[in-house]
């Protein structure tokens, strides 16, 4: 095969990520901007203060008006009306630069939901620039901020994999890829006509570990399909370099075929160059104020001792993470990770790395709680959060995102599989309560059951937060939705918003959850799901402003999910509404800074659909209480708050008084089916005076 002609390799270097970080580098170096903030340790509280209520899009699913795009709506004046005056203080745009790949000049689709990114540029089918940084102007008008993404693990396949696969330069040391000897290239597998790439066996992979090419197996392969993705490796076909050598290559892929790993520890510390220069752009360009760290728990894979292989939690994870979070710091930034790994490795990666941490900790927890009316679960693992030394004013407390309803439960199956825990009566190693706790989620919420929210791999449940509700009531037939059972839908989604915003720390809810969305019918999206990605029922698309009434579909294609709210404007017409009151209890939330407060117990209860949390106010305004019922029993239950001083106690949504916490810190709960209350225990001093 002939050598590239240099004028392509000319352009595909202008097209480069690496290329841009390297241009944009010299802006920082030398100047006194570096030195004007602390960096070294996180700041989350720091972080959660400047926006402590977030908004997550997803621009695919974003309904626009007629010839305007995605970045053009998500700046409307109108919807930012809207959304301020709920209490949304920040938006999380979700990933809007370019993604998917390269064939020869022409671009071609993302993979995974532009989460394989390949520029820093906008995606067309976004907008542009320029819209993003008045939709950056118009959040802060609102006083809000906007929060961007950048993906440490992997890039698409776009102009820096093509030149690393030309062998051109240093970009070979941006990845995960091993060059193979042509006398082993019977080790690999053909590559089917119209691919670029195929998934190696698992004997292939052993093979090529034995003969000292890689590290072999991976601890779990993600995205396991059988005949699709058997392992994490998969190997290009044969590629002329610019020296006009023949190579085939073997590379890393802990997600999909067209998203390959970074080698955050190679001599030429490429991966570091390129993600900072993504992240700065993002802060500085664009007028992002946090920075998602996604999938940054895959940054260093490494074989041990006894041949197993290291790769999730690695330390080299961590120390990509400070990188990363401490430039930002040292901007004027903050970051977060959605990393889904056991609670010390969440624990251990936040320590001078991302300031706040997506809540996998207690997210399938709270769910869990309402499929099975039971709390005890629950309990244990916001009991764990403290053990494992992890403040939960650090940690975003979420509703619905782009993701499934995620089922893994790592901590219980990875290093703690052989721990021993109480539950239910008995005593089990974390692998059984694992398989307890999935089991009764996958009875519940798909198959017969539910038959509208559909298994994701082996990793969880694709479905919205309504299709989660609406399995745990045991509706089967969404079609088949009453008034009744809509109202019922709306009030236990109120439940799970006072759940996750009655506690300190970050509340974040979807555009799916504002208008209630239903999931899509699979067979609206079956190409999507050709891969086996059953996500794409839960992205269904959704009008937040009823810009384009008429619309069946987002500018991306997908079609329009049912809304069983509604437009938010129509909803705050409506003083019973789920965006009325919404509203209502993010505006105590705020009055309160009850992001700020610090939670100080936990207690024992013994309703099994009881949960309390005590909570310390900032600026001394006493301790606040959240009791949820979980359940369709009514509760009625005395519990004993230790260390509480007695006082008046306060129903704080309700604005009246509610009783009296008892020298002995006895309080008397009652909580009619799926509701809550939000307590105050008034300081005697204040009281008085």
């Amino acid at each position: 095969m002939p050598r590239p002609d240099q004028e392509y390799v000319d352009w595909l270097v202008s097209q480069s990520m690496l290329h841009h970080a390297r241009t944009c580098a010299v802006r920082y170096t030398g100047h006194g901007r570096q030195w004007q903030r602390p960096y070294g340790d996180s700041r989350p509280r720091a972080a959660s203060a400047m926006a402590s209520v977030w908004f997550t899009a997803y621009p695919a699913s974003i309904v626009t008006r007629p010839g305007e795009s995605v970045l053009k709506t998500l700046g409307d004046e109108t919807l930012w009306h809207s959304l301020a005056s709920i209490g949304v203080q920040g938006i999380h745009t979700g990933p809007m630069k370019r993604a998917g790949g390269l064939r020869g000049r022409d671009h071609t689709p993302t993979v995974d939901g532009n989460f394989d990114r390949i520029s820093v540029e906008i995606d067309p089918a976004f907008g542009t620039q320029e819209e993003f940084v008045t939709m950056s102007r118009m959040a802060a008008a609102h006083n809000a901020i906007v929060i961007d993404d950048v993906i440490p693990a992997h890039t698409g396949k776009g102009a820096d994999w093509r030149l690393a696969e030309m062998a051109y330069g240093d970009y070979p040391g941006l990845y995960h890829m091993v060059e193979i000897r042509p006398e082993d290239w019977d080790l690999l597998p053909a590559i089917p006509e119209g691919r670029d790439a195929a998934n190696i066996s698992p004997a292939a992979v052993d093979q090529l570990r034995d003969k000292g090419y890689i590290v072999g197996q991976l601890q779990r392969v993600i995205f396991f399909e059988p005949g699709v993705k058997e392992t994490d490796w998969s190997a290009t076909g044969v590629v002329t370099g610019v020296d006009g050598t023949d190579r085939r290559w073997v590379y890393l892929h802990y997600f999909k075929e067209g998203q390959p790993a970074l080698n955050w520890l190679d001599p030429t510390f490429a991966a570091q160059t390129m993600i900072v220069g993504d992240a700065l752009h993002s802060h500085d360009v664009l007028g992002a104020r946090g920075i998602r760290l996604d999938a940054n728990g895959f940054l260093g894979v490494e074989r041990q001792p006894a041949g197993t292989v290291l790769s999730e939690g690695h330390p080299l994870a961590v120390v990509g993470n400070q990188l990363i979070s401490g430039m930002l710091r040292k901007i004027g930034g903050f970051s977060f990770q959605e990393l889904n790994l056991t609670i010390d490795d969440i624990a251990q990666m936040s320590t001078g790395g991302a300031d706040l941490s997506y809540d996998f900790i207690t997210r399938p927890a709270y769910q869990h709680a309402l499929v099975t009316g039971d709390t005890e679960f629950l309990r244990l693992m916001l009991r764990k959060t403290h053990q494992y030394g992890i403040d939960p004013a650090s940690l975003i407390h979420a509703l619905q995102n782009h993701d499934e309803l995620t089922l893994e439960l790592v901590h219980f199956w990875t290093r703690h599989a052989a721990d021993r825990y109480q539950f239910q009566g008995q005593e089990m190693p974390g692998i059984v309560l694992r398989d307890h706790v999935r089991n009764a989620m996958y009875d519940a919420l798909s198959g017969e059951a539910a038959p509208y929210n559909l298994k994701f791999t082996t990793n969880g449940v694709a479905c919205t937060t309504a299709s989660l509700i609406a399995a745990a009531l045991k509706v089967h037939d969404l079609d088949e939705l009453t008034s009744e059972d809509i109202t019922r839908i709306r009030d236990i989604h109120l439940l799970l918003v006072m759940y996750n915003a009655f506690q300190p720390g970050v509340f974040a809810l979807s555009g799916w959850d504002l208008v209630g969305a239903l999931p899509l019918k699979p067979n609206q999206v079956t190409d999507l799901m050709r891969d086996g990605d059953t996500r794409w029922i839960e992205r269904g698309a959704y009008d937040l402003v009823n810009v384009a009434p008429e619309a069946i579909a987002s500018a991306a294609g997908l079609p329009k999910a049912r809304a069983l709210y509604g437009p938010i404007q129509e909803q705050m017409k409506d003083p019973d509404s789920f965006a009325s009151q919404l509203k209502r209890l993010l505006s105590v939330r705020a009055a309160y800074d009850i992001a700020q407060a610090r939670q100080i117990g936990i207690p024992d209860v013994t309703s099994p659909g009881l949960l309390v949390m005590v909570h310390e106010l900032p600026a001394e305004r006493g301790m606040q209480i959240t009791a949820l019922n979980f359940s369709a029993a009514r509760i009625m239950e005395t519990i004993v708050l230790a260390d509480v001083p007695p006082g008046p106690v306060v129903d704080m949504i309700n604005e009246q008084v509610a009783g009296d916490l008892a020298e002995n810190g006895e309080l008397t709960l009652t909580l009619e089916p799926y509701s809550a209350t939000s307590l105050r225990v008034v300081p005697v001093l204040s009281a008085v005076s």
